[in-house]
């Protein structure tokens, strides 16, 4: 699913939320300008060569920020400190992005794991080939 997918769904979501959402891509796109956009479980998600790195979603009283791996938030945990964060997700609040600052973080950290999830798949195939 395109952008314009992700342009549906935040058409559909009330103010203050929406202009956080499409503040929170904008963030997003700033670190990874060529990252895939698609809707995943029914959230706005971003890809960088087919692998999730975040998914945002809108949520009653907060947005939620996922990056698709419970490993990136105890490698940021101090700088976490002032969000609701559990295994897999945190919430912001709906009428404030997350800083510049952090999100370049997150998704770099995230990134960074991705590249050796990729390795580490590469091996495993390398080495089934072997046998």
């Amino acid at each position: 699913m395109p952008k314009a997918e992700i342009d549906k769904f935040f058409a559909g979501v009330e103010e203050p939320k929406r202009s956080t959402l499409e503040e929170m891509r904008r963030r997003i796109l700033e670190v990874v300008p060529d990252a895939e956009q698609t809707i995943k479980y029914g959230m706005p998600a971003f890809l960088k060569d087919g692998w999730c790195f975040v998914c945002i979603a809108p949520f009653k009283n907060h947005i939620n920020w996922s990056p698709y791996s419970s490993k990136v938030f105890p490698l940021l945990a101090d700088e976490l400190k002032d969000y609701v964060v559990s295994k897999g997700s945190m919430q912001f609040a709906i009428d404030k992005p997350l800083p510049k600052t952090l999100v370049k973080k997150l998704i770099k950290v995230r990134l960074a794991q991705i590249e050796i999830e990729k390795a580490e798949k590469a091996a495993k195939a390398a080495a089934k080939k072997k046998k």
